[in-house]
């Protein structure tokens, strides 16, 4: 498929912090997924990648556009959509009015064609009943899709979702999901997240990042397929694991280099994840 958003050597510092340390990426039409621990660099990475902020070193570009000029930042913003981790609402606004107002800041000057996309948008998120509510009165789940909603006003080809299912609760999040799915749909989606399940559900590609680089970039099968022949059964935890548990059965679940004879099991999308993280760890110390 057709690269539509390309970065290379993106480099941020906060001090004498390092936030991104030389990231490369490269999107597809469809949904990636980044994964990464806190303090990863995610929401830095999303917030250059929306021009909210600029890299000190590196360059990308979004749909042929290149922000690093005047002209191309205003044409990556017009095709641009962008959900904070932390939206920030008036209370007293309903969720039409909010959507308004975001389109308005969108440049759409026609009040009788803007509104009828507030009304799109609104229902391409199921919230066309609710629409004349208040914000304040709306649930969790509910503010989330009305920021998506802003979010997606205009059509945009290139969406940023930073965390939006975290605090949903299961029924919530699979609402969502179910938005984000459809919404995914011939646009470049990139949504950050923790849960690995939403990836699972939702992505066609995943990167992971940690310590403000890019530790891998593929399919979640490939990702998977990281944590294969690393996943063994015991029926205490191994000393030796880098990471295990006690499971539902009673049993332990352990990640890293089995011991010979170990009963292994299928690895999850989760467990290629940890160990892509611990691989990472091991890493940064041996430097």
């Amino acid at each position: 498929m057709t690269v539509t958003v390309s970065a290379s050597g993106l480099t941020l510092r906060y001090g004498g912090t390092r936030a991104l340390d030389d990231v490369s990426l490269h999107l597809q039409q469809g949904i990636t997924a980044l994964l990464g621990p806190n303090g990863a660099g995610k929401t830095t990475l999303l917030r250059v990648l929306a021009t909210a902020v600029p890299a000190d070193r590196g360059a990308f570009t979004v749909l042929g556009h290149d922000p690093g000029t005047a002209a191309g930042r205003l044409a990556v913003r017009r095709s641009l959509g962008y959900l904070p981790q932390n939206p920030g609402f008036h209370q007293d606004f309903t969720a039409f009015a909010f959507v308004d107002y975001v389109a308005i800041l969108k440049e759409l000057t026609d009040r009788a064609a803007r509104h009828r996309e507030v009304r799109r948008v609104l229902a391409e998120v199921d919230l066309a009943d609710v629409r004349g509510r208040r914000i304040k009165r709306l649930s969790g789940g509910m503010r989330q899709r009305v920021a998506l909603a802003a979010a997606l006003v205009g059509d945009p080809r290139f969406l940023v979702l930073d965390e939006p299912t975290a605090g949903l609760d299961p029924e919530q999040r699979m609402r969502f999901r179910d938005v984000i799915s459809r919404t995914g749909e011939g646009r470049t989606v990139l949504l950050s997240t923790h849960q690995t399940e939403d990836v699972a559900m939702l992505c066609h590609r995943v990167i992971v990042l940690a310590q403000g680089r890019v530790r891998f970039e593929g399919t979640p099968a490939e990702l998977t397929a990281q944590a294969a022949g690393r996943v063994w059964s015991s029926a205490e935890r191994d000393p030796g694991a880098l990471a295990g548990w006690r499971t539902a059965t009673g049993t332990h679940r352990n990640l890293g280099d089995p011991p010979k004879g170990a009963e292994l099991l299928e690895p999850t999308l989760e467990d290629g994840y940890l160990l892509t993280l611990d691989d990472t760890a091991v890493e940064v110390t041996a430097r």
